[in-house]
């Protein structure tokens, strides 16, 4: 009995000093998230941009994007990706993705994307609010399809189209740092982003003066410790250093080596006032 009670007493110790180590490590992360609010760089305007992405120089698929301001208080955001040639008959995947933010405080209010693959198909939709999202996932042929709802509680959460008119609108000064919490799909990331310098960038679009950025993840698990991201290791990514702010060009070291993403082309709906 003596032995036990001991026992019991070291694994309750062993599980206080876990929880709170823990928690401190959450905390010690937390507190380095960025708590400016949004900048007063000017709001993109609305356009029409295509974009091709692959690796090494070879195109394994095509974009549409489309970003519009369809009432004053909110930003949408319409892509449309596939595959093309030789990867798609290898690996048929389409993708449909809105998102609508905020204009004023530029978080997400909603996202919904859908993903075609050869033999399924995955419909995420995520509510935001100010302490979390609530994700609700269909996937399966019709007639036989599972739902799955989940929540994720934390508070000032971002998708991907409100990251990134949240990064825009900052001064963005060489060697300064931005931490945010990204929430683009399943799962939610701790994203760093330093702004490594200026130069010139040349892609089909154009030739540019550029930012460029440094990009690291770090997944947040369900008790919100950070773990390395299992497929994605860093990404350069380079944005226009005009009044645009447009995203230029993307290269990320994934599980499988260095792939791409290049603006091909790009046709704002109205003249800047």
């Amino acid at each position: 009995m003596l032995i036990q009670t001991k026992l019991r007493s070291t694994q309750c110790v062993i599980t206080a000093l876990f929880a709170f180590c823990t928690g401190s490590l959450a905390a010690n992360w937390q507190a380095t998230l960025s708590k400016d609010p949004p900048g007063n760089f000017p709001a993109l305007r609305p356009l029409h941009a295509s974009y091709r992405f692959g690796w090494s120089g070879f195109t394994a698929a095509t974009g549409e994007v489309h970003f519009a301001n369809p009432s004053g208080d909110r930003f949408q955001f319409d892509g449309t990706g596939r595959t093309i040639g030789l990867v798609k008959a290898l690996w048929k995947f389409d993708v449909n993705h809105r998102a609508v933010a905020s204009a004023e405080t530029l978080h997400p209010i909603e996202t919904q994307q859908t993903e075609n693959y050869r033999s399924k198909k995955i419909v995420t939709n995520l509510t935001f609010t100010n302490t979390g999202v609530t994700r609700t996932r269909i996937e399966g042929e019709e007639g036989t399809a599972g739902t799955k709802t989940r929540q994720f509680g934390f508070p000032n959460l971002f998708d991907l189209h409100s990251a990134a008119l949240y990064l825009r609108s900052q001064p963005l000064r060489d060697r300064s740092v931005y931490r945010v919490v990204v929430y683009p799909t399943t799962n939610a990331y701790l994203a760093t982003v330093t702004v490594v310098g200026r130069e010139k960038i040349s892609v089909h679009a154009g030739t540019y003066n550029a930012i460029k950025l440094d990009l690291q993840l770090k997944r947040i698990g369900k008790h919100l410790e950070l773990e390395p991201h299992r497929k994605f290791r860093r990404a350069t990514i380079w944005v226009s250093d005009d009044a645009e702010r447009l995203l230029l060009r993307i290269e990320a070291q994934i599980f499988v080596g260095t792939v791409f993403a290049e603006l091909q082309s790009v046709h704002f709906d109205a003249p800047r006032s």
